[in-house]
């Protein structure tokens, strides 16, 4: 299966890269994301308010860099003194190719560090700089929307997608623009530090904001890896009528397939059998409900496609070892 995993040790290191350009409240935001989670891990590990892990900013040298706003931004270390778990790249302003040329350790030191694992998260522009490495050949990706064409023209092997917010590739992340950027390191903090840190690190920044993205932005774009036009179709049919009632046989069939077939393609393409990919789907909608809204779990239940509330409770539980009630409660815990 490609979607991430959780991994087998505990954060230690996250590194933002800052260059000239740098779009300061993008770098930040992410700093601050980060930092919140460290605390919150450092109190959950029994650390008091020591940060559970190191989140640096870094450039090609230790030397600031001037932001887009023409402010200094200070830098913690130079890039190749850093080998991260995760490695944020915020967005920057100005044309691309100077910046390849100003900045040229960067795209090997990007490619060096994906080998060794780690995974990489960009923001708009920042996108940038993962393609120019090549680690999106083959892969889909987003960005802003103003630089669509650009990056179409660019890096014509990326699969780009202009319709979602977030996209996730085998290990590279990329958000659209600054509010989506938001969910996507709840997504990473979630990964690396639990639901618990994550839902907390949630819930005191982003309680203003009402979330209605499709359950297929995150999480399940390491499954579409693939080379199964049909199977990438259904895929994407699935996450617009997973809360309808339908059976796999008559979707397979408007597919051309015998449902024996189109089980056997859709597991061996996706690495998830069809039913557990529908739960997952649901899942995930449900978990966003619950955080994000007050409807009753009855009705949660019939709006993501189960008639039947305590089948979906637990369900819910086999997914993520809490109860609908428990996992919405610690949204409404009080912040430390």
């Amino acid at each position: 299966m490609n979607h991430l995993q959780l991994p087998g040790t505990p954060l230690r290191e996250v590194v933002i890269l800052a260059t000239d350009g740098v779009v300061g409240s993008t770098l930040m935001q992410a700093k601050d994301f980060f930092f919140m989670a460290s605390l919150r891990d450092g109190r959950q590990r029994g650390l008091g308010l020591t940060p559970a892990f190191r989140t640096s900013i870094i450039a090609v040298d230790s030397d600031p860099v001037i932001s887009f706003s023409q402010d200094r931004m200070p830098v913690d270390a130079s890039l190749e003194a850093m080998h991260p778990q995760l490695i944020l790249l915020p967005a920057f302003w100005g044309d691309f190719d100077q910046m390849l040329e100003r900045y040229p350790s960067v795209v090997p030191w990007l490619k060096a560090e994906y080998e060794r694992g780690t995974i990489i998260s960009a923001e708009a522009t920042g996108v940038f700089w993962v393609a120019a490495a090549g680690l999106l050949d083959g892969k889909e990706a987003t960005t802003y929307w103003r630089f669509f064409d650009e990056f179409s023209r660019r890096f014509p092997r990326v699969v780009l997608n202009r319709e979602k917010h977030i996209t996730d590739a085998d290990r590279i992340i990329c958000a659209a623009g600054v509010t989506s950027a938001c969910d996507m390191y709840i997504h990473l903090i979630e990964h690396f530090c639990g639901s618990q840190v994550a839902q907390a690190v949630a819930r005191d920044t982003l309680y203003e904001i009402q979330r209605s993205y499709t359950p297929g932005v995150l999480g399940f774009g390491g499954q579409k890896l693939h080379q199964d036009v049909a199977i990438l179709q259904i895929q994407g049919w699935l996450e617009e009528h997973f809360s309808e009632k339908f059976r796999f046989e008559d979707v397979a069939s408007q597919h051309g397939m015998s449902i024996r077939n189109f089980m056997r393609r859709f597991q061996s393409a996706t690495g998830d059998k069809p039913l557990h990919y529908l739960q997952r789907l649901r899942i995930e909608t449900a978990k966003s409900l619950l955080s994000t809204t007050k409807r009753s779990i009855k009705t949660i239940s019939y709006d993501i496609g189960y008639d039947d509330a305590s089948f979906f409770a637990r369900l819910f539980r086999q997914h993520t070892d809490l109860s609908p009630n428990q996992y919405r409660r610690q949204f409404l815990q009080k912040p430390f």
